[in-house]
């Protein structure tokens, strides 16, 4: 499997984190991506954003205009991805992802996804074979731990070996158990469509 070799992983390494924002589940329209820029888990050096469809299947290209058309692109090393879906079930393509930005990804779930339960909700949409597959293509899951005796989180990864892979994640998470890029565009994304963001993320 072709992967991205880091000789060196540093404290400041710089990354994004894209999350989505709130959206009305079932019903037609668009939901906000927030990509949070990060040096290491302490510094926010940039936002970007865009919209995909709730429910819809253009995430993957979304994500992949974002990161491509940023003046930060050359400094980028790793994009980390709040989960394999936004707006519901538009199904991100991390392989996809890699492959055209040519940096690794890297996807979170704070708890291990329910593939029985997704299966029955993603035959209610169209091309739900379609969506699956691409889950599933999405290959292992890894759990992590971030924080000494606290709950794991998980992880999917294309384009980088594991074990660079957790050390990026710890590296990154230093207020809570997710990395901190993911953290904080939860909390822009939210903050822009609700008002007001929620306490933690």
């Amino acid at each position: 499997m072709k992967f991205i070799k880091f000789w060196g992983i540093k404290s400041e390494i710089r990354t994004i984190g894209i999350d989505d924002g709130p959206f009305e589940p079932h019903k037609r329209g668009k939901v906000l991506l927030v990509g949070a820029v990060f040096r290491g888990g302490h510094w926010l050096d940039g936002v970007l954003s865009t919209y995909a469809e709730v429910d819809g299947t253009d995430a993957t290209e979304r994500v992949i205009e974002m990161v491509n058309r940023s003046r930060h692109r050359g400094q980028l090393r790793v994009v980390m991805t709040g989960g394999m879906t936004f707006g519901g079930f538009n199904v991100i393509d991390i392989k996809e992802i890699f492959e055209k930005t040519g940096l690794p990804v890297i996807a979170i779930s704070r708890k291990r996804p329910d593939m029985a339960k997704i299966k029955r909700a993603l035959k209610h949409l169209p091309n739900w074979r379609e969506r699956l597959s691409i889950l599933k293509k999405a290959g292992r899951l890894y759990p992590v731990s971030t924080k000494q005796k606290a709950a794991k989180i998980f992880m999917q990864i294309a384009g980088i070996r594991q074990s660079d892979a957790e050390k990026i994640v710890r590296i990154t998470s230093t207020r809570s158990l997710i990395p901190e890029p993911l953290r904080v565009a939860h909390l822009i994304a939210t903050g822009v469509i609700r008002g007001e963001s929620t306490r933690g993320a």
